[in-house]
């Protein structure tokens, strides 16, 4: 068992260091809440080839796996500079297309994906369904050798952002009569889709949409690998992904607010000229949630390592539990270091406030603490399925 990083995952954790925090949380915050985007630290990330980490060499990136890509995502987010795009195009859709797509897919998306100049979001969540995908009411049926795609989405994250969008659907199985889920990639400016922009109490720089799919005729070469069989092992490929990045998003949340509480309560002085960390009542909160983001960290680790083995069920596993973990450990630490931080943890200025709403949103999505207790419960404990 080895915890360490390898020579080039130590070099690539220091340069993503590096880069985030030249461009740091103040950067992040403006553009957030300018209503504009990260398109600089983005397009910089892309052209350094860390967008693109677990993208196959052969398609422009860096050959590595999902291991690689929760370094950039933790990194990014310990500078103060959380972008959630990072799971949807490189971790979710990415995947999906590199293990599932066609091979005229592949050479046609991947590149973009993996230099940052092409921006494919994903839509799954439904007003009525949640992401429970058998339930899902978004519609593919064939109309000649065209597809025609019909339903909502909800929650969607960079609608204005892409260029693409992944939809899943489901499709009629001719044998069984039974839906099916398949994937499709839709042009952003498809005749028939809208898009309605959701008001977040969340700052952040990236957006969440409602679509409306109407009709939406695609040629058949927008149905994600070679058959409708694709659909649900596709699916599924980039589900464990996602759950591991966003994991390793919300510990480096963890670490960037536990870092500024500490560097603020070893200097700041009230009390005959002692630091107020030196008081248990300051100093152990503190402690206590660096704990639990450490512990979140060894899990995402754990995940990441097994997904990139091609452990799927370990990893479907370990990737629910890094989540949980992980949402829990960053809230905590968010809010305690708002705490630590007294009336100025509310301020913008000190930039630990400004997390709260993303940090408390990791334990609601990609899927709920209780629905990954409901995971655990049945898989691990061999509990009857609850709902």
């Amino acid at each position: 068992m080895n915890f360490d990083l390898t020579d080039e995952q130590d070099q690539l954790r220091d340069a993503v260091r590096a880069l985030g925090r030249r461009y740091g949380h103040g950067y992040f915050v403006a553009k957030a809440k300018a209503g504009e985007h990260t398109t600089e630290l983005w397009g910089e990330a892309g052209r350094l080839g860390y967008l693109g980490v677990n993208i196959p060499t052969e398609y422009g990136g860096g050959g590595g796996g999902i291991t690689e890509l929760a370094i950039v995502c933790e990194e990014l987010a310990a500078a103060g500079c959380p972008l959630l795009l990072l799971v949807v195009s490189p971790a979710i859709v990415a995947t999906v297309i590199a293990k599932h797509g066609t091979i005229e897919q592949r050479e046609r998306f991947l590149p973009g994906m993996a230099d940052g100049t092409l921006k494919v979001v994903f839509a799954i969540t439904e007003p009525e369904a949640g992401s429970n995908f058998h339930r899902l009411g978004t519609v593919a049926r064939r109309d000649g050798d065209d597809w025609l795609l019909t339903g909502r989405k909800c929650y969607i994250s960079g609608v204005d952002e892409a260029d693409y969008v992944l939809v899943v659907a489901r499709t009629e199985d001719a044998a069984t009569g039974k839906l099916k889920p398949a994937l499709f990639v839709v042009p952003t400016d498809a005749a028939g889709l809208t898009a309605s922009k959701l008001d977040m109490e969340i700052v952040s720089p990236e957006n969440q949409f409602l679509l409306y799919l109407d009709d939406v005729r695609l040629p058949a070469d927008a149905l994600v690998g070679e058959s409708l069989d694709a659909g649900l092992p596709a699916l599924f490929a980039g589900l464990n992904p996602e759950r591991i990045t966003v994991a390793a998003m919300g510990a480096g949340t963890g670490r960037y607010a536990i870092e500024k509480a500490s560097d603020y309560t070893a200097s700041r002085k009230v009390w005959g000229g002692r630091s107020i960390g030196t008081h248990q009542g300051v100093s152990h909160p503190l402690a206590h949630a660096a704990v639990q983001v450490e512990l979140a960290r060894l899990m995402i680790h754990k995940a990441a390592a097994l997904y990139d083995a091609g452990r799927d069920l370990e990893a479907g596993v370990a990737g629910n539990m890094a989540k949980y973990a992980s949402g829990e450990a960053a809230a905590l630490a968010v809010d305690t270091a708002v705490q630590a931080l007294g009336g100025a943890g509310m301020t913008t200025e000190y930039g630990v406030a400004t997390l709260l709403g993303a940090a408390r949103a990791g334990r609601i999505a990609p899927v709920s603490r209780e629905m990954i207790l409901n995971f655990v419960a049945q898989h691990v404990l061999g509990q009857d399925k609850s709902y």
